[in-house]
């Protein structure tokens, strides 16, 4: 078959099959050229799920009437002009494919109008025909009409879901936008009924507060960091508000909705301590940096990037959310929350929102200059008292519950009138119930906790610390444990021996594709180190950074933990249990067990006179 040259309806409908997917890719292709056009207010109407009808009218400033024919052109935009443009690109969009994209699959309109034009002005395109540019009426801004999406291009047609499902890609579409851009009102309607209406907002919380709802922003963190010329600011769910599901995860980069395998391992790995299995997180995130550090055309969806410095990227996410979780201890109760204990599902302790602060350590030895010195803290470390905590492991358990009197005048006796500055955040302890549950009182009201959980943690954590103020403890093998591997992987070892070695692994490169393991922590004996050793150099492959080794160090201290914490029907002096409580608040992460199961749990005095229908 002779080559020939396509014609040029067919390239932009082999175009249209990249740029546009479903309806919901149409939505986010016009509300992005309405966002780029300065619109304060954009209004959204569809019909059928999108496939019908997608009007798109905004206030921005306008197309010129000479242009009109322009924008329907391929590859013709006003956002880019050079190289240069397009390695700092800031609009949304630049490439120029959208519109005519968009024409060629389905019937097609564009009215515009300037705010100096005396009229407006008006184009079609049928099939990907243009018609001559003619006058209309239309207020200041910009009216894009499309109809009948794929009508002329039915393979793809037929692999449109249901009115319903499209129409829902399109309202997460337009929801996740309009998080980006608080500052831009916001109105959907489907067949002539409103299905969203959102006032300009003056802050990102206030829109986050009017999509997702208050509940989350009483389960999150608010996070703010900068170093290094990264800044990650907005909201991180807390880890006992984790969902079934991912949908309520939207990361931002430079404000453009992005699903990013750097960004989502960062986030797992900073969650990895403290996430049930089988949950998923819930934030919404905004990394700003400078536009030539991050290359957004990568796709003509736009919805990938690439990061010219990936591993800096990963490392300050991981470090940023693993810190702030880290600050997350038990009794950081929010008062004005507590009322609406009774009414969740599920055991989620209510938290009060922190603002957490630039805590990057290590980041300056990773990153030199690159990372400002004044803003690179140490993390809090974990404060313990021994010999009360020792005090937990020598007390025996008695052999039947019995009635633990509280010590009378004792500087923890609950029933002494203490003034509220003075009371810890997790109170004083009451007793146990049933040698499981500790229940203690605070200002709040009642505090429930569960003792191994809460234990578990405490010892996890102390073990830890333990672990990172010295070197780890490392065995010699006699026989070197040999391996053939891919150059790749063998490459990434010898790029990062030093770091293995830190972990306690000593290796050596043999030739092109072997190397010998010389060396192995204690902790790793009786494991699969050849395995383990494999996944941790397919994770330097592809992320530059692994915590493979520490992961699994931390499982069998975990382990360790689960079996040396206090077990269920042990009963335990007030004092005993008082120390449990101080030890809670003081250590990282303590609201959840290394499982991601609740420690604790508030009930206000509210929720105990609903309980009891006190003042009705």
């Amino acid at each position: 078959m002779p080559i020939r040259q396509l014609p040029e309806q067919l390239i932009n409908q082999i175009a249209a099959g990249e740029v546009i997917e479903r309806p919901a890719s149409v939505v986010k292709e016009l509300v992005e050229n309405a966002i780029d056009a300065g619109a304060t207010r954009i209004e959204v109407e569809l019909d059928g799920g999108g496939v019908k009808l997608v009007r798109i009218r905004d206030d921005g400033g306008g197309i010129a009437p000479d242009e009109l024919p322009l924008a329907l052109t391929r590859h013709a935009t006003s956002k880019i002009g050079s190289l240069e443009d397009l390695e700092s690109v800031q609009s949304m969009g630049f490439r120029g494919e959208a519109l005519p994209s968009i024409a060629s699959v389905s019937q097609f309109r564009i009215i515009s109008r300037r705010r100096d034009d005396a009229h407006a002005s008006m184009i079609e395109a049928d099939n990907g025909r243009l018609s001559d540019v003619r006058p209309a009426q239309h207020p200041p801004g910009t009216t894009v009409e499309m109809r009948e999406l794929f009508f002329n291009v039915p393979a793809r047609r037929k692999f449109l879901k249901t009115e319903r499902t499209e129409l829902s890609h399109i309202e997460d579409q337009l929801r996740a936008m309009a998080l980006a851009r608080p500052e831009v009102g916001l109105h959907l309607k489907h067949a002539g009924r409103d299905l969203l209406r959102l006032s300009r907002a003056e802050s990102i919380a206030e829109r986050v507060d009017a999509l997702l709802g208050e509940s989350f922003l009483e389960q999150s963190l608010s996070i703010e960091h900068h170093v290094a010329g990264l800044s990650l600011h907005g909201f991180v769910g807390l880890p006992t508000a984790a969902r079934s599901s991912a949908d309520r995860q939207y990361f931002f980069v430079n404000r453009r909705l992005v699903k990013d395998r750097v960004i989502a391992h960062a986030v797992k790995q900073a969650y990895a301590d403290v996430l049930f299995h089988g949950r998923y997180p819930t934030f919404v995130l905004f990394l700003d940096l400078d536009p030539t550090a991050v290359d957004v055309n990568v796709h003509p969806a736009k919805a990938e990037v690439r990061f010219r410095e990936q591993r800096m990227v990963h490392d300050f996410l991981f470090r940023s959310l693993h810190e702030a979780l880290a600050q997350t201890r038990a009794g950081q109760v929010s008062t004005q929350a507590n009322t609406s204990m009774l009414d969740r599902f599920g055991p989620a302790p209510v938290q009060s929102q922190l603002r957490v602060q630039d805590s990057l350590q290590g980041f300056a030895a990773l990153y030199g200059e690159r990372a400002p010195a004044a803003l690179l803290t140490n993390a809090p470390g974990i404060s313990a008292d021994r010999r009360q905590f020792d005090s937990l492991f020598s007390a025996e358990p008695h052999s039947a519950p019995a009635a633990i009197p509280l010590p009378v005048g004792s500087a923890h006796d609950v029933s002494t009138p203490v003034a509220e500055p003075d009371v810890p955040p997790l109170g004083y302890a009451l007793g146990q119930l049933h040698g499981v549950y500790l229940l203690a009182q605070n200002t709040h009201g009642l505090v429930l906790v569960d003792i191994h959980a809460a234990h578990e943690r405490i010892t996890y954590e102390r073990m830890k610390s333990e672990r990172a103020c010295g070197t780890l403890p490392a065995q010699q093998l006699l026989v070197p444990i040999a391996l053939t591997l891919s150059s790749r992987d063998v490459d990434a070892a010898e790029q990062h021996a030093d770091e293995l070695l830190q972990l306690g692994i000593e290796i050596s490169r043999t030739g092109i594709d072997r190397l010998v393991i010389k060396r192995i922590p204690l902790a790793l004996a009786e494991a699969n180190v050849e395995a383990l050793l494999r996944d941790v150099l397919a994770e330097y492959v592809e992320h530059e950074k692994s915590r493979k080794l520490e992961e699994f160090q931390n499982e069998l201290l975990a382990t360790m933990a689960c079996h040396a914490a206090i077990r269920a029907n042990r009963r335990l002096s007030i004092p005993e249990l008082n120390a449990i409580l101080r030890q809670m608040e003081a250590t990282e992460r303590s609201g959840q067990c290394n499982h991601g199961r609740p420690t604790w749990v508030q009930l206000s005095m509210q929720d105990l006179d609903r309980l009891f229908l006190r003042g009705r």
